[in-house]
């Protein structure tokens, strides 16, 4: 899951100097843009409609992400499930 984060341009990116480690990163605009937004979009539809993404996104803006940075998080886990079903030729159930 994790090249096809890279390839969809969903991962973050890690800037570090020596001993200077930045508390966070934005994400790597590689990989297919067309991908990318696909996923992004479908991040925002998929807590509307499905319990499992809708307790991550809540979840994520409880701990004080912006509602970005949360859906960002929301289509790296459905990249991550989306993965996992096509790997193992299952059924999502929610």
């Amino acid at each position: 899951p994790n090249k096809l984060l890279a390839y969809a341009g969903l991962e973050p990116s890690v800037y570090q100097s020596g001993k200077f480690m930045p508390s966070s990163g934005s994400m790597v605009k590689r990989g297919s843009p067309y991908l990318r937004w696909a996923i992004i979009w479908a991040a925002r539809l998929a807590p509307r409609f499905s319990n499992t993404f809708g307790v991550y996104l809540d979840k994520k803006s409880a701990e004080g992400k912006h509602f970005n940075v949360a859906t960002s998080h929301v289509a790296k886990k459905l990249v991550r499930v989306i993965f996992s079903l096509l790997k193992n030729n299952s059924v999502f159930v929610d």
